[in-house]
């Protein structure tokens, strides 16, 4: 070198571009204009976790491993510099080996001898472990409390932040929380390859104490964050010899404990150790980093705090739903059911907020007259604890509606004065009372398994599929009603909502659901495509064909996964199946005339005796058989007025006596009146049914000391399991059942 600045040839062979780039402790990375990899460097490769250099042209920046969630912020980067500008910012990356780091990068044009940019430079480094400490600190605080506040779940949330801290920050990470008065970790999370034996550090779920004069027992009483900058300048009582054996075993350096407070409350504490298990550039923390921990210990007590409040809402929210909805469903004679209900995701996940999962869905089946069984599926508008408290009313109403067995049609006409009942009032300006009903759509269904006859009626919800023979179709149905509670004035309900019957096929099955089935957010493999209505039901129908005579339970659960993307809304689900056997029943029809008491009682005997009923219930049963079909024929005489005359009454209306008497229609006798007597086999309860032509429903009557009648319906009362009475097209049935195992 002749003067200074002179270079030999070997200096200048050793400062080359490439040999610069070689030893430069700062990743280096090169794109062209479409975000193509050209070039790195070898710190590029043990940064991001990369082997060998990336084949030019070939691969996009992305797979660096920069996180999806981060993709459109590294489109926008190039977007921005491809224009000339800069960028700096911070990266979540997911290395080669499947760990997390963060990222800090800078991004500038690369330029052509033209002055045209062809290309982007990019430089990185891992965040907080450079000089730059400070400008990182803001960065990573940002995007941890970000990351926190998406979260909603307590595991979830305890997650993220183990996975943010190891090992970006530390080696080993423990989270504990209070439960009551006791302490229990809650995570455990360590470096990558390592794990601790077996009696070394507790595993989650175990309750911790720590000694007396220990930092992280100090930290917890004088709340505050503690550093041990160097364990070998300092000594503090060990939690247990494991402890002390695994803290040897590593190799522990340093540690920082944060106590978890947030309105005055400790939740708990987070634990982060450095060790030997890693090459860090610096194996202790010091003042800097504890009050770095410190921050973030405050940002994950308050979204743990969230996710605990959101936690105990939830199971509020559930508990109420439950509560709301049938908690165990009957065993029914003829039919198979399953259902299933699900409530719609967190609100906060489309970012209004925490609220509620409960909704406006709900199914029911209700026994009713002779095995018959009423099934119900509807849909009150909105969502939120107004909309669970207007279902739980309705659901209430309608059971009550559906004992007095009522066509199908005829229960929605009630139930459509009731929602408007409901209604909260509301006024305007002026005070006048402007209250809106709530919209509800249902659908009510009656099922009699022993003819195989569905009676329904709707109210503006989506039709049943109907599945049978590999074919899956929408029920057929010829009226569908306006929803509850919006019927124009002046309309009559009975204009509104029509019955329709069919014959349920054997071994047909109905699916009934909300529209929180089909109606579902895009998920991310759709690329966000809102598919219509026709293509969810037809993936639905597609799917649901190829399992028609699968277990209802596989069906139920089948069509909860069939329909793509995320549940929108809260769902609720119904699937019966009619029997593939004929069910047993004796049926004839007897002149209304005493004799015929003992012939009603000797068919019921002998059908019992066929089914090998107990004795002593068969007894019972024809006792209340006789009983029943006695006060038929009794009051037979005064059953029904011959319709082609008109009944004059002079003077005030006549009482309704308590008894079948109705004095004054002795003459009206007639000499054809007849009633039937059917007798129904089931699993565990044998019904009885008598039919005849008087209009008039049965009341039990109090009998006094020496009137010779008013005992029979009384004795059905006591004896019978249930019973009850129901108007048909014709006049009447009484029914009651009879249990053939106990009472």
């Amino acid at each position: 070198m002749k003067r200074w600045g002179d270079l030999s040839q070997d200096a200048v062979d050793h400062l080359s571009a490439a040999s610069v780039l070689d030893h430069a402790e700062m990743a280096v990375v090169v794109t062209d204009r479409f975000s193509n990899l050209l070039y790195w460097n070898p710190f590029a490769e043990r940064l991001f976790g990369r082997v060998g250099r990336p084949p030019s042209g070939q691969s996009s920046v992305l797979s660096l491993g920069i996180m999806e969630k981060d993709h459109p912020l590294a489109i926008e980067l190039a977007k921005h510099v491809l224009k000339g500008g800069v960028w700096e910012g911070t990266f979540d990356v997911k290395r080669g080996d499947g760990t997390m780091i963060y990222v800090r990068a800078q991004a500038v044009p690369l330029r052509h001898s033209s002055g045209s940019v062809t290309g982007i430079v990019i430089t990185a480094r891992e965040a907080l472990r450079s000089n730059e400490r400070e400008k990182d600190r803001f960065g990573l605080l940002e995007r941890i409390g970000e990351k926190l506040a998406g979260s909603l779940n307590v595991e979830e949330t305890l997650k993220r932040v183990a996975e943010m801290l190891v090992p970006q920050f530390a080696d080993h990470c423990f989270i504990e929380l209070m439960e009551g008065d006791r302490l229990v970790r809650r995570v455990s999370q360590h470096v990558q390859g390592w794990t601790p034996p077996p009696g070394t550090w507790k595993q989650v779920g175990a309750e911790i104490h720590y000694p007396v004069g220990h930092y992280a027992d100090t930290a917890i009483r004088r709340q505050e964050t503690i550093l041990v900058e160097d364990f070998a300048s300092s000594s503090f009582p060990s939690p247990g010899e494991g402890s002390a054996k695994a803290c040897s075993e590593v190799g522990m350096t340093s540690a920082i404990v944060a106590p978890l407070s947030v309105r005055g409350e400790t939740l708990g504490l987070m634990y982060l150790g450095l060790s030997n298990l890693t090459d860090r550039r610096s194996p202790h923390y010091d003042a800097f980093d504890r009050d770095f921990v410190g921050a973030i210990a405050t940002r994950v007590a308050l979204a743990i705090d969230n996710a605990l409040l959101f936690e105990e809402e939830r199971h509020t929210a559930e508990s109420f739903q439950k509560n709301l909805l049938p908690r165990a469903l009957p065993t029914l004679d003829g039919l198979d059911i399953a259902v299933r209900y699900y409530p719609a995701a967190p609100l906060a996940s489309h970012g209004q907020g925490i609220q509620t999962q409960v909704g406006g869905d709900w199914y029911d089946v209700i026994p009713l007259s002779a095995g018959r069984v009423g099934i119900v599926i509807g849909d009150v508008e909105g969502r939120g604890a107004k909309a669970a408290a207007i279902m739980g009313q309705l659901r209430a109403a309608l059971r009550a509606f559906a004992q007095d067995d009522k066509p199908p049609a005829d229960i929605l006409a009630k139930l459509d004065e009731w929602t408007r009942v409901i209604s909260t009032p509301e006024y305007d300006e002026n005070g006048h009372e402007i209250s809106v009903p709530p919209i509800v759509t249902c659908q009510y269904l009656v099922y009699d398994a022993w003819s195989r006859q569905l009676s329904y009626a709707n109210a503006g919800h989506a039709p049943p599929l109907l599945l049978r023979d590999g074919i899956c179709t929408e029920l057929d149905i010829q009226e569908v009603g306006q929803p509850l509670g919006v019927r124009a004035k002046g309309v009559h309900a009975d204009l509104v909502y029509k019955e329709e019957t069919l014959t349920l096929p054997r071994g047909a099955t109905l699916l009934l659901y909300t529209d929180g089935l089909v109606d579902r957010r895009p998920s991310r493999e759709s690329g966000g495509h809102m598919p219509s209505d026709e293509e969810t039901l037809g993936v639905l129908c597609e799917e649901l064909s190829k399992i028609t005579d699968s277990p209802v339970e596989q069906i139920a659960e089948a069509a909860t996964q069939a329909v793509p993307g995320e549940i929108d809304d809260d769902m609720a689900i119904l699937v019966i199946r009619s029997s593939y056997d004929n069910l047993d029943v004796e049926e004839r029809t007897f002149p209304a005339q005493p004799i015929m008491v003992g012939e009603a009682r000797r068919m019921a005997a002998e059908a019992f005796t066929g089914w090998q009923v107990p004795e002593e219930r068969a007894e019972l049963a024809c006792l209340l058989v006789s009983e029943v079909v006695t006060n038929v024929v009794l009051h037979a005489a005064s059953a029904s007025i011959p319709r082609s005359r008109e009944l004059v009454m002079e003077g005030p209306p006549l009482p309704f006596e308590e008894s079948w008497d109705v004095p004054g229609f002795e003459d009206e006798v007639l000499g054809d009146k007849e009633f039937t007597l059917r007798i129904r086999r089931g699993e565990e309860s044998v019904w009885i049914e008598v039919f005849d032509q008087d209009l008039r429903l049965p009341r039990i009557r109090s009998a006094g000391e020496n009137d010779e009648g008013g005992r029979g319906l009384y004795l059905v009362d006591q004896l019978a399991k249930r019973w009850g009475s129901r108007p048909t097209k014709e006049g009447k049935a009484v029914w009651f059942e009879i249990p053939t195992r106990g009472r």
